[in-house]
């Protein structure tokens, strides 16, 4: 029972989707109608549950999943993701498919893959996680079946993610038999700690294939490839979602496995993170520049944020501030990411184009939308007083005391170094889009309408980004606390 107790919101989302298919199922009328609600009644009622659950601390399944402060901030991180996406889709799904308590289903499905993922603790557990977050999001990317680009993305992004969870597969494999046969991340770590001289190139191995397949998911380079295509061509409301989603469950794990099953293995992964991490953020922005699609722009975007993130956990070995960094910068980007996509959906569907000279004019006919764009693109360019400034300052700061600690000072300097240039290299493609809305004359000048849903999603995003900004302490405690207890795995 107590168990039970532990696991609420999962069980409460898994509910959730089946109670959602089943009244669809009996009335596709009432179906239609009732499953955004019903979904954002379950959302609630998870984070209410994860919040009252927060300082649990548990192993459960036979030591493969854990319930602790970590799982507790991403499980509200990801049911706050789901609740803002039912908001933002609420009109674009009824009007473009007759599939509607579907979506609102795998939403919950694939909410609760990265619950599950981001409190895993054994190889076969994450694995298995990994692949019920794949599929269910290989299906949302392709859910316009009659619009060729949806199918396109979907494909793409099933054929690489293929590619990279059989990579993955194979050095979780490696690791299982270098540790004498175990899968669990502690005794993984135990293992390795006595582990005889020979077999450290094996394990070596080992991490960089395991690495493929978190990279995949987060997007980062050189494993991004699927992003353009698949961010160009699902739903706006899925870009949206995979945009966020699937990088809180890929930090999640990626911090659970290297910091709890391969402290000593440091030194390795951190400076194949470090190569990973300038590389993403140097790409993402150069290619960013170069982009006339908006959501295309912002998937390089993404990689680049990516990039940003990763320094935390390059980091974190030195200090153990890196990780907070990232939960922090995660919460900033949340929102941020999110409200500037529901921005998007508002205005391409009145203009029905994603093209970013198709903005010219924005400001005259959606003065509000341009406003909270701007304030987006303040923060996703790490300028105060927004959250992203508040992320990017403490991962930044991070690096630079992990190298004061001792760390390795050289290549962490150089990595604050190279990520506050590509900030400013961001700037340039932010506000040219900026410049767009404001000084470009408009094709026409109607005024674009927008649905009460979106209002309230973008206000409460760009409030929570402002806030964060001015305002950040309560959101450092809670990444403060939800830390804890990776530091006592």
């Amino acid at each position: 029972m107590d168990q039970l107790l532990l696991l609420g919101p999962e069980i409460i989302v898994t509910a959730a989707a089946m109670l959602v298919l089943t009244v669809d199922l009996v009335s596709d009328r009432a179906g239609r109608t009732w499953a955004p609600w019903l979904t954002l009644l379950a959302l609630v009622l998870g984070i209410a549950d994860a919040a009252w659950y927060f300082y649990a601390r548990q192993n459960v399944f036979g030591n493969t999943y854990t319930v602790d402060e970590f799982l507790s901030f991403f499980r509200i991180a990801s049911l706050v993701i789901a609740a803002l996406i039912v908001f933002a889709s609420k009109e674009y799904v009824e009007q473009r498919t007759k599939y509607v308590a579907e979506f609102y289903a795998l939403l919950l499905f694939v909410t609760l893959s990265i619950i599950l993922l981001a409190g895993s603790i054994d190889l076969i557990m994450i694995f298995l996680s990994f692949e019920f977050l794949s599929i269910t999001s290989y299906i949302m990317v392709g859910y316009l079946r009659d619009d060729v680009k949806s199918s396109e993305g979907s494909i793409k992004y099933f054929l690489y993610g293929s590619v990279a969870s059989a990579i993955m597969l194979y050095g979780m494999s490696l690791l299982y038999g270098a540790s004498n046969g175990e899968t669990n991340l502690v005794r993984i770590a135990a293992a390795f700690a006595n582990a005889p001289a020979g077999t450290s190139n094996l394990i070596v191995i080992a991490i960089i294939l395991t690495i493929v397949g978190f990279g995949f998911k987060i997007a980062l380079a050189p494993f991004h490839q699927w992003s353009p295509e698949a961010y160009e061509g699902a739903p706006t409301p899925v870009t949206a979602f995979i945009s966020v989603g699937p990088k809180v469950a890929g930090f999640a794990v990626l911090a659970r496995v290297m910091i709890t099953a391969l402290p000593h293995f440091a030194s390795d992964w951190t400076n194949l993170l470090w190569a990973i991490a300038a590389i993403s953020m140097t790409l993402g922005n150069l290619v960013a520049l170069r982009q006339t699609n908006i959501k295309r722009l912002l998937a390089y975007s993404s990689i680049a944020q990516t990039g940003y993130m990763l320094i935390g956990i390059v980091a974190n070995v030195a200090t153990g501030e890196g990780l907070r960094g990232i939960l922090v910068y995660l919460i900033a980007y949340i929102f941020t990411n999110l409200g500037l996509f529901i921005a998007v959906i508002a205005y391409s569907n009145a203009i029905h184009s994603d093209e970013i000279a198709d903005y010219a004019g924005m400001v005259r006919r959606a003065p509000a939308l341009a406003l909270a764009m701007v304030i987006f693109f303040l923060s996703l360019a790490g300028i105060p007083p927004t959250a992203g400034f508040i992320g990017k300052f403490l991962v930044f700061g991070a690096a630079l005391d992990a190298a004061k600690a001792g760390g390795p000072s050289q290549l962490l300097i150089w990595l604050a170094i190279i990520g506050a240039v590509n900030s400013v290299v961001s700037v340039g493609y932010y506000f040219n889009i900026v410049r767009y809305m404001f000084f470009m004359p408009p094709k026409e000048m109607t005024p674009v309408r927008v649905t009460p849903t979106l209002n309230v999603s973008l206000a409460f995003a760009t409030a929570m980004t402002l806030l964060m900004g001015i305002v950040p302490q309560p959101f450092i405690t809670f990444a403060q606390e939800s830390v804890k207890a990776i530091f006592k795995s």
